[in-house]
């Protein structure tokens, strides 16, 4: 499923809602770490590409959702990404309004009982 388009159409249409979520549960993370918590926990069904993410870094950070912090690690710049209170928020009705979709989704997809009159 990993290099799957059709799977990928799927991820780059819930990214935002990803990131958002994952990063209103850890706090604060940095690029990598996201891309293996989303390859860990979907057990490598879902591989997040940087150039999939970042795009999506910068844009939250656009809107005020999510602020950047640069802390130096064994003599490197890393870039730490955690939600404002408004990305908080986000978070919670991004994902709400995802669940409430999957949850139609299964209803189109569920096969019909058939009742014989």
């Amino acid at each position: 499923m990993e290099n799957n388009a059709t799977s990928n159409e799927y991820v780059r249409g819930t990214l935002k809602t990803i990131v958002l979520n994952l990063l209103a549960e850890h706090d604060r993370m940095y690029g990598y770490e996201i891309t293996q918590e989303v390859k860990e926990r979907t057990a490598g069904a879902i591989a997040l590409t940087f150039g999939a993410l970042y795009p999506v870094l910068h844009k939250l950070e656009q809107e005020g959702l999510l602020v950047t912090e640069s802390v130096e690690v064994d003599g490197r710049l890393r870039k730490y990404y955690s939600l404002t209170t408004p990305g908080n928020e986000a978070a919670r009705n991004k994902t709400n309004d995802l669940e409430r979709f999957l949850e139609a989704v299964r209803l189109l997809l569920a096969p019909r009982n058939l009742v014989a009159e």
